[in-house]
């Protein structure tokens, strides 16, 4: 049962990083490594701050 587990904890950390799940949590680390001190927004104005820029550089988005 162990291994069975593990799988599928596996599984779901790679579906939680597939739906962005674990992205803010992983800037809020970020900001602490590389911008001790800085502000952390909160989860609301993280999703707010990326998809503005989302939408001001497309890049190679379909629409």
């Amino acid at each position: 049962m162990g291994r069975a587990a593990a799988v599928i904890g596996k599984i779901g950390w790679y579906w939680a990083s597939l739906m962005g799940d674990n992205h803010y949590r992983r800037y809020v680390e970020h900001l602490g490594r590389a911008h001790p001190g800085a502000p952390v927004p909160s989860e609301r104005e993280y999703w707010r701050m990326r998809h503005a820029a989302a939408d001001a550089n497309p890049g190679a988005r379909c629409c």
